[in-house]
Order: structure tokens, then C-alpha cells, then sequence
């Protein structure tokens, strides 16, 4: 068995529920974890004629002020436990999530192959079956696999790498958040204590906010909100910030080393091969609810790609 399969696994027994004032953390040692991570590979770099130089790259993020944020949640897992204020710098981040139309004029330019193509698959979850899979010919074309239609051009993208985030973010002219940076965006850049971005219930009026995971098990979703798998990017309305699915649709790449919070009582070991992933998914998830809340917290390997995981980009003001 080879390493990213190995590692693979891994991800998805963790899906399935295996297990005071500081500045961004994104630049703090780390320690090796050689159960979990893959061999480090080198990061792709794209030919300096294809950066994209364009000046107007803000028109379609939001502006938020930085200052004091309250980061983390005393309640659930002690995944984003204990609670403490971090200190955030003025930013941008995007509206919505990368989409597939977006992750498209970006290929055509510059020729990207993602790490998914290369490795001629990527982690897609069988409802019937009740098990992950490395399905062969499997990418951000076709999100389902080969044998599906094409990804549709106003979703999110999916089965991208972190490493392939980083790329597209360098090419823009941008940036991945922090995740620090990501649950400011979350919360409105306020400290209201609030679940989500539009506050604190899941159905507003009769209407979900957002594209998640409903059913009585992993193998058994019930898509009350329209959508089993991606829906198109904004589609469930804007939160007060003006950003678009903070919750739920994909989970989002950050682009800092996963570690515990301090004095912290989770325990794992750290690893820079392993980043931050922020916002939840359509797809079940061991966190619950958490997971799409605004303090909700995962993290995978730089090299990993799933039909449940993008990204969005942002920039230093």
C-alpha cells in the first residue's frame, strides 16, 4: 500500500469519528508525524509569463479592518479549544469559494495539471458502499468520476491539493488565510459569539443557510436543502460580512500548519505537511454541526484531494 493511500485511510477513519492572546500561529515550528503524512513532493511552480498581474483582483473579495478576534468555541470537541484572542491585520478575502469556471480560465492560461491528474485519482466517499475510495480518473473535470458529467461551472472546485490552492493563489496575485484570518471573515469580523455567519440556528424561516450534511448516517443522506453533493457557489445568500458559504458546501483550504490551540487539551503531533482546513462540507463529518460552524476546525495533508474539499483565496490590504 503507498503512502497516499496510506495517509488516505487515514482521513477517513478520522471522518467517521477515530478520534489567551497570541498572534497568527501560520509561522510556528512544527514536529514530524510520520503516521499521517505523506512524502514531502516539490511544490509545482508555474512559468513566471503566466502570473496573473492584473491590478483589479479586490473587486470581487470583501475588506475587512483586522483587530481583535475572539478564536475557538468552550463548547464540543476540544479540537478548537480553549477559546483566546488572536490579533488580525487589515485583509481581503474572496466572496466565494474558487469555482470550477474560475479553476478553468486558470488551466487554459497557464497549462496547471493538479496533483489529482497527476496521480490519475482522488478521495471520493460511496454513500452505498459506506467507504472512501481512490477513484481512478477522478479530478476537478469530474468530481464524481470519469463515468459522470463534468463538474458544473458555478460550483466550488474540488480535488484540489493545498499545494494546488497555493499555486492558483500565487497566480491571482493573492493568497490562502490563515485559518485565524478564515474565522474572522466567519464571524463578521465581530465578536458576537454567534454558530454561524448569519447567527445561530440552521433554518431561518423555513430556509437552510446553508449546503450541509442531513440524514440519519453517513450512508444514509436525506439532501433537505436541495443538494446532495456541491451546490453552485452562493447559492444559499449572503451573510452580513458579504461573504458567500463560510458554511458548509466545501471545506476550504487555510494556509497555516495545523496545531492545537494553546494549553489546549488535543493532542496530536505536528507536522508542516499538514494544513488547516476551515468551513465544513456537504458531506457527513464526525465534528456534527461543529464542523461548519465559524470556530469548526479539520485539517489534511498538502497533497490530498476530495470531491468535499476547495478553497478561497485572499490578500494583504
Amino acid at each position: 500500500m503507498n503512502n497516499r493511500i496510506t495517509f488516505f485511510l487515514c482521513v477517513a477513519i478520522l471522518s467517521f469519528g477515530c478520534q489567551s492572546k497570541n498572534k497568527d500561529t501560520s509561522s510556528q515550528s512544527e514536529k514530524e508525524n510520520s503516521e499521517t503524512i505523506l512524502p514531502e513532493t516539490s511544490k509545482p511552480i508555474l512559468p513566471n509569463d503566466t502570473i496573473n498581474t492584473n491590478k483589479d483582483n479586490t473587486k470581487d473579495m470583501v475588506s475587512f479592518d483586522g483587530g481583535e478576534i475572539t478564536i475557538g468555541s468552550m463548547q464540543g470537541s476540544n479540537r478548537h479549544q480553549p477559546v483566546f484572542i488572536a490579533e488580525i491585520e487589515p485583509f481581503y478575502i474572496d466572496k466565494l469559494p474558487v469555482t470550477v469556471a474560475a479553476f478553468s480560465d486558470f488551466v487554459k492560461i497557464t497549462g496547471y495539471i493538479t496533483e489529482a491528474e497527476k496521480f490519475g485519482d482522488s478521495g471520493i466517499f460511496d454513500f452505498k458502499s459506506g467507504t472512501w475510495n481512490l477513484l481512478k480518473g477522478t479530478s476537478w473535470k469530474f468530481p464524481l468520476g470519469p463515468d459522470h458529467p463534468e463538474a458544473e461551472p458555478s460550483h466550488p472546485v474540488t480535488h484540489i491539493s493545498w499545494n494546488d490552492a497555493m499555486v492558483f493563489a500565487e497566480w491571482a496575485g493573492k493568497r490562502l488565510p490563515s485559518e485565524f484570518e478564515w474565522e474572522y471573515a466567519a464571524r463578521n469580523g465581530k465578536n458576537s459569539g454567534e454558530m454561524f455567519p448569519w447567527g445561530n440556528q440552521e433554518i431561518v424561516n423555513g430556509k437552510y443557510m446553508a449546503n450541509t450534511f442531513q440524514g440519519d448516517s453517513p450512508t444514509a443522506p436525506s439532501p433537505r436543502d436541495g443538494y446532495l453533493y456541491t451546490s453552485p457557489a452562493g447559492i444559499f445568500g449572503e451573510h452580513p460580512s458579504g461573504l458567500y458559504d463560510m458554511s458548509g458546501n466545501v471545506w476550504q483550504w487555510c494556509s497555516n500548519t495545523f496545531m492545537p490551540y494553546p494549553e489546549s487539551s488535543f493532542r496530536t503531533q505536528v507536522n508542516e505537511s499538514v494544513k488547516s482546513i476551515r468551513g465544513g462540507s456537504f458531506m457527513y463529518d464526525e465534528l456534527g454541526v461543529e464542523s461548519y460552524s465559524v470556530y469548526g476546525r479539520s485539517f489534511n495533508s498538502i497533497e490530498t484531494s476530495l470531491f468535499n474539499l476547495g478553497f478561497r483565496c485572499a490578500m494583504d490590504k
